[in-house]
């Protein structure tokens, strides 16, 4: 889980809102329960859940155009990726 254990809350609920998906919509992407999307997403550090569901939720948001920023001195982030 070495990449996944670097997902923060912030950034899952980051990339949510930059692909546009409601909580229920990524839930559902990632074959998880939106209980466990949620308690995820509260987390200011790294994100708390096994790390299927965590890399579920990193390809879903993945397909849905989402980067993840890794820390490199500068904090972690998301993005969008570049279409075209």
């Amino acid at each position: 889980m070495s990449d996944n254990a670097k997902i923060t809350g912030r950034q899952i609920a980051a990339g949510r809102a930059l692909a546009r998906l409601e909580q229920a919509q990524l839930a559902g992407a990632a074959n998880i329960s939106i209980p466990t999307l949620r308690r995820m997403e509260a987390s200011d550090g790294p994100a708390p859940g096994m790390a299927n569901n965590l890399l579920a939720i990193k390809t879903a948001l993945e397909s849905a155009g989402v980067e993840f920023i890794a820390e490199n001195g500068g904090g972690a982030g998301v993005r969008l990726r570049k279409s075209g």
